[in-house]
């Protein structure tokens, strides 16, 4: 009984250190979702996340095997082992931490709305708020950021506001424009866009660089308005999920996203896929 005993005990510290010294880590991505991960004509992913998570497997000494999964799967599917980590543009927040661990943040995107630049509130810009605030940080919001916050809703008031679903902009929605505001959801940020440009929906919130991304390809016929969001609701940053259990991997990932930052990687990235210094 003893040696049977000692027998599970080995089986089951071998599963938990699998992962950890394999010679390929698979990683789950939406590919839907750029500049940070998209599926381009070919077939092929590309975007500053598949640049980053093949980077960070080259300095783990590992091969990256690219899973792609619909987003609002993206998390059940990883606890399920379809994949070993996500990296999907995936923000920090309370509320995935509970159900998985977060590596360091890597690289970071305000939120914006956007709307027709042909519309009446394509004209209004920033003066969403008369207080002129700029950015809105929501771990510490100030009585400015609430006030821009309520004219924004006000500006908004029974028009339709679209979001991908299972998002940290369907959490604001739900959260800061509830009565205000009719939600409507997406699967993909590409149906997103493509019902914003035909005006199908009056607005749209996003990471700024998904709404510029589509704009640069579609002819600039959006525009970002009011205040850009972080902090709070929209988590803190983009990192790597992992299963709970699977700390060695954590572990390893942190160094590599540390080294790659050190040595200026991420940030040469960022500026390529977006346009600006986006990393941590």
């Amino acid at each position: 009984m003893k040696k049977f005993l000692l027998s599970l005990l080995a089986l089951s510290l071998l599963s938990l250190t699998t992962i950890a010294n394999a010679k390929s880590i698979r990683i789950g991505t939406e590919g839907a979702y750029p500049p940070w991960n998209n599926l381009n004509s070919a077939g092929d992913l590309e975007g500053a996340e598949i640049d980053f998570g093949n980077e960070a497997c080259t300095r783990m000494g590992v091969e990256c095997e690219w899973v792609t999964q619909d987003w609002d799967g993206i998390i059940p599917a990883l606890l399920n082992g379809k994949y070993d980590i996500i990296i999907a543009g995936m923000s920090i927040t309370e509320e995935r931490k509970q159900k998985v661990n977060f590596t360091d943040g890597y690289m970071t995107d305000p939120a914006n709305f956007a709307v027709l630049k042909s519309s009446n509130l394509g004209s209004m810009g920033t003066n969403w708020s008369g207080s002129q605030v700029k950015k809105v940080d929501l771990a510490n919001p100030s009585g400015k950021e609430l006030t821009a916050i309520a004219q924004i809703n006000t500006a908004l008031d029974g028009m339709v506001v679209g979001v991908q679903s299972s998002t940290i902009h369907q959490n604001y929605v739900e959260q800061y424009m509830q009565g205000a505001v009719e939600m409507r959801l997406y699967q993909t940020q590409d149906d997103l866009n493509l019902d914003l440009a035909a005006g199908r929906i009056d607005a749209a919130l996003a990471a700024a660089v998904a709404f510029e991304d589509y704009n640069a390809k579609a002819g600039n016929v959006l525009s970002l308005v009011g205040p850009t969001f972080s902090g709070g609701t929209f988590g803190s940053g983009v990192g790597v999920g992992i299963r709970k259990d699977d700390t060695k991997l954590l572990s390893d990932f942190n160094s590599a996203i540390d080294t790659a930052r050190k040595k200026g990687i991420i940030k040469k990235l960022a500026i390529k896929h977006f346009g600006f210094d986006a990393s941590m």
